[in-house]
């Protein structure tokens, strides 16, 4: 049961007597009860909810009203949401479903059958995580795959101005490490790396995979100075990064990052990273652990 304790409910009730009774029948789960569907969209933008009870007869603003709200907006509308009544009528459970509940149960509460509903949207949801992960991130280093990355870079392409940065990052010697410690040793290598760069990368940072050691990266920044700092944060990060392989040695490796910055001419995400590309070749020529910006 202390897995549960991981999953959040949030139940919205029409009285403080309902949501004691489910929070009791829900006792191993960390459930947050509310009695204002208003409340409830506050909620659900500070808190991590994985599943919502939702009453139909609320004062103010009623659980149909609520649902469609939820729904709505992008950051909750996958939250799966039970409804909750003591209308049994065929007409009210429709509409339930129509603007976007996955089940319902009805008034009184019968524990197993509220605990079992629970359980399988639960379930559902968890499903459906790990079909996205299979979906958007890479196998290895469970950072985005090529295809999301694209995906969401265009995106920030084309929302972005001039402090739009793209790096393409690529491992020295990657191949010298298989070869002297074998394929095992890479993949560990490439799973530390990916980890230590997630952590210097600004929160909404676009990080993906895009080829066998190599990396791409976008984010936007205030300044020149700022994106700069990131780009030397990553290199700083990587190279005092200490990587144990299974035989319990301990191995180092460094980066080179080539650096594409938004300007007028880069009418593509494709162009944008051309440049990016350009560049990292240019670091690799010179010299391993460093990065180049061409000057416009």
């Amino acid at each position: 049961m202390d897995s549960n304790k991981n999953k959040t409910i949030l139940v919205i009730g029409d009285t403080a007597e309902n949501l004691d009774t489910v929070s009791a029948i829900l006792k191993d789960y960390d459930v947050i009860p509310c009695t204002s569907g208003t409340d409830a969209l506050d909620i659900v933008k500070n808190e991590q909810i994985n599943l919502i009870l939702l009453d139909i007869l609320m004062p103010e603003m009623d659980g149909y009203t609520v649902c469609t709200k939820l729904k709505q907006d992008p950051d909750t509308r996958e939250i799966p949401i039970i409804f909750m009544t003591s209308q049994t009528g065929e007409e009210n459970i429709e509409t339930a479903y129509e603007l976007g509940g996955t089940d319902y149960v009805t008034k009184p509460f019968k524990p197993r059958e509220l605990l079992a509903r629970v359980r399988v949207q639960l379930h559902v949801q968890e499903m459906i995580r790990k079909l996205d992960m299979l979906e958007t991130r890479d196998v290895l280093t469970g950072i985005f795959n090529r295809r999301k990355f694209f995906e969401l870079g265009v995106t920030l392409f084309n929302a972005s101005g001039k402090e739009l940065y793209a790096l393409i990052l690529d491992i020295d010697h990657l191949k010298k490490i298989n070869d002297q410690y074998g394929h095992h040793a890479g993949d560990i290598v490439l799973k530390t790396i990916t980890g230590v760069i997630k952590k210097v990368l600004p929160p909404d940072a676009i990080f993906g995979r895009i080829g066998g050691e190599e990396f791409s990266v976008m984010y936007t920044s205030q300044t020149h100075e700022q994106a700069m700092d990131i780009v030397s944060g990553i290199l700083k990060a990587v190279a005092q990064a200490r990587i144990t392989l299974n035989d319990g040695s301990t191995i180092s490796c460094t980066i080179s990052i080539g650096i594409g910055r938004k300007y007028s001419e880069f009418t593509s995400l494709d162009s944008l990273l051309k440049e990016a590309d350009l560049t990292l070749f240019e670091a690799k020529e010179s010299r391993q652990n460093t990065s180049i910006l061409r000057d416009r």
